[in-house]
């Protein structure tokens, strides 16, 4: 194993070790809502959002132990987003990850209480953050709140919502993945920088954040067209048989994979701005760009 790939599952491991801490319940009469909970935080994933917050958080001179809390708090919004993005009134996925939906498991009612959950308790979890200035603690809840929120996430779902079915241009589409996929990518680099008190780099972070998010989301749509279902966890060619709108149906998978290196290169240029040894973040976009077509 590489190095990159050593620091990538030990930065994993660093955040999903908080997850039993983070969700707690003080009665035994609701534990199967913390079963739920704990199924889809667990579920697996590549916990991209929080190790890029610890990163920019340590670039900018942050110990990373301060600013934990905020990055599991991202992975438990990213999380309850896709609770409800399976559930059947949104995409209606009985799969994630290769195991059963939340929905699937534990019922359709108890998938929305935990996502609600989740994303509430967040923000609790988020302000027991020690070490860090009180003011840049609120600065970043903020910001958490913000790309999460109707400006954010959930503004790129309902656009989503809004273009099913319709044809759409490019420029909507984009706006789409830049709300839907990107926010929380773009609020794990802001928050990284707020917290480390070095907001000023944070225009920075956000451009390489929001070309690593739209990469990301360009590469799942190759990956729908071309991917391996096994590796996936799900099933590929759905975006073509439900008919959505994404950028290979728009362009085809050779334009998109340029448009990905292009995105792609254009993060990594941002980080000549960081003072610091920006090697992982370097890698870490290559890796995702690189994921298997």
């Amino acid at each position: 194993m590489s190095d990159f790939s050593l620091q990538l599952t030990d930065a994993a491991k660093k955040i999903e070790n908080e997850f039993d801490s983070a969700v707690k319940c003080h009665s035994d009469s609701y534990l199967s809502l913390r079963e739920a909970m704990l199924y889809s935080l667990k579920i697996g994933g590549k916990r991209i959002r929080p190790i890029m917050l610890l990163e920019f958080f340590k670039l900018c001179g942050g110990n990373d132990n301060a600013a934990i809390n905020f990055a599991v708090a991202l992975e438990m919004i990213h999380t309850y987003s896709l609770i409800h993005d399976d559930l059947p009134c949104m995409d209606d996925d009985d799969f994630r990850r290769g195991k059963p939906a939340c929905h699937k498991a534990f019922g359709e009612a108890n998938a929305v209480l935990a996502g609600d959950a989740l994303l509430t308790e967040a923000f609790g979890f988020a302000a027991k953050t020690q070490g860090v200035k009180p003011e840049n603690i609120v600065k970043a809840i903020g910001v958490l709140s913000k790309f999460s929120g109707v400006n954010g996430m959930i503004g790129g779902q309902i656009i989503d919502i809004a273009i099913e079915g319709k044809k759409v241009d490019a420029d909507v589409l984009k706006e789409m993945y830049l709300l839907k996929t990107g926010a929380l990518i773009k609020a794990a680099a802001k928050i990284g920088c707020i917290l480390a008190d070095r907001e000023d780099l944070s225009v920075h972070a956000e451009k390489f954040a929001e070309n690593i998010g739209l990469a990301f989301q360009i590469v799942d749509d190759i990956l729908d067209v071309c991917g391996d279902e096994a590796t996936l966890g799900k099933p590929v060619n759905s975006d073509a048989k439900n008919e959505k709108n994404t950028f290979a149906v728009l362009f085809g998978v050779e334009k998109c994979k340029t448009i990905v290196n292009e995105l792609t290169n254009s993060a990594i240029d941002e980080l000549k701005y960081f003072n610091a040894d920006t090697t992982f973040l370097t890698e870490l976009a290559l890796y995702l760009a690189g994921r298997k077509f």
